[in-house]
């Protein structure tokens, strides 16, 4: 029996880098459009493309980033990106005290610190392998999960607390010495930071075909980004379509729609928390697809939610689709952690990424088509029915097979 993770004084290192990484991050996600709204009374135009280009990053730079990443020291990377983002944020409130802070600027910032965020994304996913053993690294994703969910849940409404008391641009510089704690953090790991493995000397397009070949050819990771693509594809849409259906469908209070769109993370933290000991008890490959299975159905209470009662339909359901999603993940990475070689690990989780979250804008988009032609309400039936069957890709796999990752034999 392996001892936990958090035996490891360099896993808490790195641990501790997250907690101020994730609370800083989904701090910023609020008072970054504050800033245009409060500051700069900006229009609904202006930030939607603002909102845009803190997520279009990994699109525009996901797959050459993986090579990159793969040519470098992940933990050099991690530390570059995060001063990087604190160096950016912090020159808001900067900016603003000086009397010369703009939305063109807001907007470079914000596409700066997304492209920060995905080699940063890429080389912490690649980085984990170094740190911890392979029978260790479910427990370790697992915590790095409980992390996230954690911030997830309280970074946005410690960020509206900063905003209200503070101001949005010093919220912001509070957000930029969180990116300069996670550098410390990641500065004190003792482990070498390892050099990359010596790559041939093939051009860009070449490696980056490569990362994507290994990952489509690998059974189990072409079925896993299958099934991640279209969960992505039909919750994009429900999340887009889902304050607008609180609000003006099921005609609930702002502070009751804010509570059920937070309901999720508690569903994260939970599936963080219990994430090692049910991998450990009953096989990563088995919790991994099961907790799709047994989540999904969940998803059809959604669309019943009302102004009574039946509002806790939308919290059941998020927390449920949460922790199973949480669990999922967990697995999904571990499994492309242990199969993938050390040497092009940083493309395949630069591929895996792209293709599942390339989706994400086309079912927003398709989300308020359909919510156009046939109403609110009926679009999601149409995409929680979607979401429901998108884990069929897994029960016609190897993977109901399994019990752990450690079974070649079923993958290809």
């Amino acid at each position: 029996m392996t001892t936990g993770v958090l035996r490891s004084p360099d896993f808490l290192r790195f641990l501790s880098s997250h907690v101020a990484n994730e609370m800083g991050a989904n701090i910023s996600r609020v008072a970054l459009p504050l800033v245009a709204v409060l500051t700069l009374h900006a229009s609904p135009f202006s930030l939607g493309v603002l909102s845009a280009l803190q997520s279009v990053a990994f699109l525009l730079i996901g797959l050459p980033a993986g090579v990159w990443v793969d040519r470098m020291r992940k933990r050099r990377v991690m530390m570059a990106a995060d001063l990087a983002r604190c160096l950016l944020l912090a020159s808001i409130p900067a900016a603003n005290a000086l009397g010369v802070l703009s939305i063109a600027m807001l907007c470079v910032v914000a596409l700066l610190v997304s492209a920060a965020g995905v080699f940063n994304d890429v080389a912490d996913q690649t980085y984990l392998p170094d740190l911890v053993t392979k029978e260790r690294l479910a427990d370790g994703n697992a915590k790095l999960e409980v992390v996230r969910s954690s911030g997830a849940l309280a970074g946005p409404g410690l960020g509206g607390v900063l905003v209200q008391v503070i101001g949005a641009p010093i919220t912001l510089l509070a957000t930029a010495l969180a990116s300069l704690a996670s550098v410390l953090f990641l500065g004190t790991i003792k482990t070498p930071d390892q050099a990359p493995a010596r790559a041939r000397d093939t051009g860009m397009l070449s490696q980056i075909r490569e990362g994507f070949a290994f990952a489509w050819r690998d059974r189990l990771l072409r079925t896993f980004m299958t099934t991640t693509a279209l969960t992505n594809l039909c919750l994009s849409a429900v999340l887009g379509l889902s304050v607008l259906f609180l609000a003006d469908v099921v005609m609930l209070p702002p502070g009751v729609v804010g509570a059920l769109l937070m309901s999720g993370a508690v569903g994260g933290l939970i599936g963080g928390l219990i994430g090692g000991p049910l991998f450990r008890r009953y096989g990563t490959a088995r919790v991994t697809w099961l907790a799709l299975a047994l989540t999904s159905p969940f998803g059809l209470l959604l669309p019943m939610t009302q102004a009574d009662w039946r509002a806790s339909f939308f919290a059941i359901t998020s927390i449920a689709l949460s922790l199973g999603a949480i669990l999922y993940n967990v697995g999904e990475l571990t499994y492309r952690q242990t199969v993938a070689p050390e040497h092009m690990l940083g493309r395949v989780n630069a591929t895996v990424r792209f293709v599942v979250w390339g989706t994400m804008p086309l079912g927003a988009l398709l989300g308020g088509i359909v919510a156009q032609q046939i109403g609110v309400r009926e679009a999601l039936w149409v995409f929680m029915a979607g979401r429901l069957v998108s884990f069929l890709p897994l029960v016609f796999s190897p993977l109901v097979r399994m019990r752990d990752f450690s079974q070649p034999q079923l993958r290809s």
